[in-house]
């Protein structure tokens, strides 16, 4: 039987500030990476993000990012692998601090961004974060990109690690993702992208954009809700899924 989860970036709006259509959205997956305060979200958002997936049986799980609100958690950030662990750790007890008044567990880890992105290459920075979980909860799981050093990280610790792929987004050969910056790196056509997902689920590939099979585990897609369009996909992401006879259900019951 082939089992998938469904996560998707919620509570990143900010202030007087609306970004996503979150609670459109949360209906149709089983995983939400939750904003805690430094790339995007704030102490409201994030209580009101964790009722709203409790109320829809969806998973909680902490999306920490960079201290950087105006760039989104996007830019790079020269910071020691100590002082990334300690963001880690600062983010997850602030979303902990919500999930348990909410009587909900957290479930996972995923991070944002360009920590995310960095991490997938430093394996440093991979180490650090992954000791951050451990430090605090080894039951919390891991959500990487998969084929990654943070990967590695996570079994090296001792963690339970998902490894995650991306249905709207093109790869390299290597398994990283193609940077946004260049030519094709986004899959606008929904059926290629679907197809390419329900293709890295039950076949265990991908074919990179320069041609090559690339061999990757998928436990769980990312999928996008920041727009009509992407919240469309993924209630056809979901369908076809289960078309194909996919079981779609939270990390906690993959890994």
């Amino acid at each position: 039987m082939y089992r998938v989860d469904l996560n998707s970036d919620l509570g990143e709006s900010f202030g007087n500030y609306t970004v996503g259509l979150d609670y459109e959205v949360i209906a149709h997956i089983s995983s939400a990476n939750v904003a805690c305060g430094y790339h995007a979200g704030d102490p409201l958002v994030m209580e009101q993000t964790v009722l709203a997936a409790r109320d829809a049986h969806v998973a909680v799980g902490a999306h920490p990012g960079f201290p950087d609100l105006m760039g989104f958690g996007r830019r790079n950030m020269s910071c020691s692998p100590r002082e990334a662990k300690a963001y880690v750790k600062y983010q997850l007890g602030a979303l902990m601090a919500f999930t348990k008044a909410s009587g909900v567990r957290l479930q996972h880890c995923k991070p944002h961004g360009a920590l995310y992105n960095m991490a997938a290459k430093d394996m440093d920075l991979a180490l650090a974060l992954a000791e951050a979980i451990a430090e605090v909860d080894k039951d919390i799981i891991f959500l990487v990109l998969a084929n990654s050093n943070m990967a590695e990280a996570g079994k090296q610790l001792g963690l339970r690690v998902a490894n995650e792929v991306f249905a709207d987004r093109a790869y390299q050969a290597d398994g990283t993702l193609v940077p946004r910056s260049k030519p094709g790196a986004v899959i606008h056509d929904t059926d290629e992208a679907i197809a390419r997902t329900i293709r890295m689920v039950k076949e265990g590939k991908i074919t990179a954009i320069t041609g090559e099979e690339v061999p990757l585990k998928a436990d769980s897609i990312c999928v996008h809700g920041d727009n009509p369009s992407a919240v469309a996909f993924v209630r056809n992401i979901r369908a076809r899924l289960i078309e194909e006879g996919v079981t779609i259900a939270p990390l906690s019951e993959i890994v």
